[in-house]
């Protein structure tokens, strides 16, 4: 039979394994109907189990310390899975491997957050609020039972260490929100964020499994961490009253309202805003330990608590992220599943690419070697035209506002024109015969001006980068580029 742990135990699962009886108590329902309430351990933790049948028939067969074998559903009660165990049996240890029943090694708990509170309060500026909050963790025997301590029975942050991650949350919480919030003291709100809870240790005991003491009950932790205040500030030489009493104030109403055991209401700005960090730090620790347990996919079941269904499937966004990843559970043999890598680039077979190279590409590439290309990168798009001429191909002409002193020097200078003139017009000496017989019209025809054989030679005119352009050209390009139309 295969070993089922604990940490791998969900809701709704048949579960039938062997465990040690870490605790037994036969006690009995608001109803009066007699149970068995069970505690079974493995070396990954501790399971809640119940027996509702036979109890007094099935007590006489185990006791605590015993190793059993269980078989039984899960299901979840109070936001906590539950086994109900409807057959149980003594097994012998005999072939068992007995350290896969010893509790899980205690790691130091709270220890990692109650360094990071111990770098937040080393950062204050205010020498009467930095002494106040030294004189708490330089403590040895509040340190012990801070860093042990959870920060609630069973709704948030209930595990050992808890009250230590908390506070450091609310803290880191309050010196982002004053960033934002300049008109709040920075520093007063760190302090009320790390006393807010320091009466929990005295409010609850763990030896008991997390059971409240009669000074939690018949006080309450607002009211010991008050007192806890003004002890330590009584000792501190001249400590102002006016800072303990804004510090009290915080501690007393970061509850929120009477109806939650507030004393007294929000009035500053610093405790109004410490009540809203407590309670969102509360509230978010509380809803991922609820979906952490739950086993649904993208809800959790009923929650009486909030009463409400709470959604734990992935968000709508690009990033799919979800609050809780759980590990889908694997059937034998089968394979894990791999994210998918994207490749760096495809090789394709380009045949027609391969004949229109060139001879000189031949050379580079050894023959057959495919070509590559990235398929995921579209083919560039020709780039647009230009609707204006661009500035470069204007630069050699002189700028539009010394347009007189360039234009002046190149009405004397027509020699370029009539020697490029000469040789394009090849029909010059098929006209020379008629002029014969016509003098007086041939006379004319070479004493045209330049003007008139300018429908042929405009079309030659030298580009910019040669000589200076013609009067009318220059003329005609300057009142574009100044008018900024098209040349």
């Amino acid at each position: 039979m295969e070993k089922v742990y604990v940490k791998d135990i969900h809701d709704k699962q048949q579960v039938k394994s062997i465990f040690m009886v870490a605790k037994k108590t036969a006690t009995s329902s608001k109803a009066g109907k007699p149970f068995l309430a069970i505690t079974l351990r493995d070396r990954t933790g501790d399971l809640d189990a119940r027996i509702w049948e036979q109890t007094e028939e099935r007590d006489a067969k185990f006791a605590k310390g015993d190793l059993v074998l269980v078989d039984g559903p899960v299901t979840t009660f109070q936001g906590r899975i539950q086994l109900k165990i409807d057959s149980i049996e003594k097994a012998s240890p005999e072939g068992l491997d007995l350290a896969e029943f010893a509790p899980p090694p205690k790691a130091a708990p709270g220890e990692r957050a109650f360094q990071q509170i111990g770098e937040m309060v080393d950062r204050l500026q205010d020498p009467h609020l930095k002494a106040l909050l030294r004189a708490f963790l330089d403590d040895e025997s509040f340190a012990a039972d801070f860093k042990r301590a959870p920060a609630a029975k069973s709704v948030h942050h209930s595990h050992s260490g808890g009250l230590a991650d908390h506070t450091a949350s609310v803290m880191r919480l309050a010196q982002r929100v004053a960033d934002q919030y300049p008109q709040a003291d920075r520093e007063l709100m760190i302090a009320g964020a790390f006393l807010h809870d320091i009466g929990k240790p005295r409010e609850m005991s763990i030896e008991r499994g997390t059971e409240y003491t009669d000074e939690g009950r018949l006080v309450g932790h607002l009211v010991i961490a008050a007192q806890l205040i003004h002890e330590r500030c009584a000792k501190l030489e001249g400590f102002p009253r006016a800072l303990e009493m804004h510090l009290t104030h915080i501690v007393l109403s970061h509850h929120g309202s009477h109806e939650f055991g507030s004393p007294r209401l929000p009035q500053t700005l610093e405790a109004m805003i410490v009540h809203y960090l407590d309670e969102m730090d509360s509230r978010v620790g509380s809803w991922l330990e609820i979906m952490q347990r739950d086993s649904g996919e993208s809800w959790t079941d009923f929650q009486k608590l909030y009463g409400r269904h709470l959604y734990k499937g992935p968000s709508p966004t690009i990033h799919g992220k979800a609050p809780v990843e759980r590990r889908r559970k694997r059937a034998r043999g089968e394979k894990p599943e791999r994210p998918e890598r994207k490749e760096k680039a495809e090789v394709v077979e380009r045949p027609e690419v391969q004949a229109a190279a060139p001879a000189a590409g031949a050379a580079a590439r050894p023959e057959g070697e495919p070509v590559r290309e990235r398929r995921e990168r579209p083919p560039k798009e020709p780039k647009e035209k230009l609707t204006f001429k661009p500035f470069a191909a204007l630069t050699p002409v002189t700028p539009p506002q010394e347009p007189e002193a360039k234009v002046a020097p190149a009405a004397p200078e027509p020699s370029p024109t009539p020697v490029e003139a000469a040789p394009e017009p090849s029909p010059a000496p098929v006209e020379a015969a008629p002029v014969e017989a016509a003098p007086t019209e041939a006379a004319p025809t070479e004493a045209l001006p330049v003007e008139a054989a300018s429908p042929e030679v405009r079309p030659a005119e030298p580009a910019p980068s040669e000589s200076a352009p013609t009067g009318e050209a220059l003329s005609s390009e300057q009142q574009a580029l100044g008018s900024g139309e098209e040349a």
